[in-house]
């Protein structure tokens, strides 16, 4: 997965499309232990995916933290003089 596709999606997608790799990886996991497949391609990917999905949400957390501490951060202009 592209990392241009993942910054156009949502919190919400995000958060979906992590739990939805996070199961893949497990499933292909379990599969690997009983023998079933030996596609460690494919564990790689979905770790490097996963990896992609929590660093763009981890970035778009500081974006949305930041501009609303330069909001919040601005002077106050004095109304009152001595």
């Amino acid at each position: 997965m592209k990392a241009e596709k993942i910054r156009n999606l949502t919190e919400d997608e995000l958060k979906h499309q992590e739990r939805d790799l996070a199961d893949q990886l497990f499933k292909l996991k379990f599969q690997m232990n009983m023998g079933q497949t030996e596609s460690l391609k494919k564990v790689r990917g979905l770790r490097r995916d996963i990896a992609r999905v929590q660093t763009i949400r981890r970035e778009q957390e500081i974006a949305g933290h930041s501009t609303q501490t330069k909001t919040q951060a601005q002077p106050k202009t004095k109304t009152e003089k001595k």
